[in-house]
């Protein structure tokens, strides 16, 4: 990959004393280089394959290296968040989705796509100058065009390195510079960068429906680290409800997954309905009339309180509203077990060592099926 890069750098710019810096700072840190590489094995060939697509400079690609080590799940305090580093309100305004399920701004797919549209639109509102554009994409277009506004009534010149920028804008496009002339000319500046493959790192899998987390790594045969890499944007041990029901996986595990997730009985995969709120209703009432917890509720449809409003909708989930003297009997009728939750377990191994459904597990216990069980935590299950 890094002999993709370096064939297809296109830049030809002059070096500064502010490059110099930035270039002299990378390589002053010892393990930097071994960390985006190793990151890289899961992000750079899909961005790298964007950009180009795009026929914008290969450069560009580079951008979430310098924005966030090429980590999706770093986060500036000052809101910024995922690989391109995308404020909320950038967010917002570039139409990604983001609630209590999914951030768009983590998702690989998301936030570079959108990053990549942003930076075409600042491109062509700055004069089809990448490095106003890049200027821009850090401290944002009214910045940059009050920068240049300001020089040309003094008759100074507008190119990036002519404005007065902040001091973080001053640094951000020089440190871009810096790494693409490591990259070009490692063996020059005396360092090694650990290989990236020239291969896709993951595909697309369909899960047919709302699944665990810790179940789909279950079934895909990897680490729940690596599924969490691969799909940042889910928030939650549950897949998001609102989003289509697919995962990113290692490449070659597709094929695998899709068939031990068509053996899946339906029971195994979390089922939901949707509840639209009518006039009088308060959240005890329809947490009592589908048989769930007040706190659930909450939970899965992002509420601090108990303030909801006639006509919205409500994510529940379980099969259906049931009666709540008729789950008693059933209840009663059968004896109740303890089950100690051991390293490993999920809502669904659990489900079907005991041969129950997972809406039982969740009612019986008052769980969020978007929370990881504990091991030591004690269920009652009824036969």
């Amino acid at each position: 990959m890094w002999e993709r890069i370096r064939l297809n750098l296109s830049w030809h710019v002059h070096d500064s004393a502010q490059v110099d810096r930035a270039r002299e700072h990378i390589l002053r840190q010892s393990t930097y280089l071994p960390v985006i590489a190793s990151r890289g094995n899961y992000y750079l060939y899909y961005i790298v394959e964007e950009v180009q697509k795009r026929g914008m400079p290969v450069e560009i690609a580079l951008l979430p290296v310098v924005e966030s080590t090429l980590d999706p799940f770093a986060a500036n305090p000052s809101g910024a968040t995922g690989l391109w580093q995308i404020m909320p309100a950038t967010g917002r305004y570039l139409g990604l989705e983001r609630n209590a399920w999914y951030d768009g701004r983590k998702a690989v797919r998301d936030s570079t796509r959108v990053a990549l549209d942003y930076l075409e639109m600042l491109y062509e509102t700055f004069d089809e100058d990448w490095l106003l554009a890049l200027a821009a994409y850090n401290s944002g277009e009214g910045r940059v065009s009050r920068a240049r506004k300001a020089n040309a009534a003094k008759d100074l010149g507008t190119d990036y390195w002519s404005l007065n920028l902040p001091r973080q804008t001053r640094n951000y496009v020089p440190k871009l510079i810096a790494l693409a002339q490591i990259i070009s000319n490692p063996e020059q500046f005396n360092v090694e960068i650990p290989r990236v493959n020239n291969a896709p790192a993951f595909e697309v899998a369909n899960t047919n429906g709302l699944m665990e987390m810790s179940r789909a790594a279950e079934l895909a045969g990897v680490d729940i680290a690596t599924l969490r890499a691969l799909n940042p944007g889910q928030l939650r041990g549950t897949l998001s409800p609102d989003r289509p029901p697919e995962l990113l996986l290692p490449t070659g595990l597709r094929a695998h997954f899709e068939s031990e997730v068509a053996k899946l009985p339906p029971q195994a995969l979390v089922q939901w309905r949707y509840y639209q709120i009518k006039p009088g209703d308060t959240l005890s009432q329809i947490a009592e009339k589908f048989d769930t917890p007040v706190s659930m509720l909450r939970k899965m449809n992002g509420l601090r309180g108990n303030l909801i409003r006639a006509g919205d909708t409500l994510k529940i989930a379980g099969g259906g509203p049931q009666d709540s003297s008729e789950l008693t009997a059933t209840t009663q009728e059968g004896s109740a077990r303890g089950y100690r939750v051991r390293a490993g377990d999920s809502l669904y191994r659990i489900a079907n060592k005991f041969s129950v459904s997972i809406r039982d597990l969740i009612v019986w216990n008052a769980l969020d099926p978007g929370v990881y069980l504990q091991p030591g935590q004690t269920l009652t299950l009824y036969n």
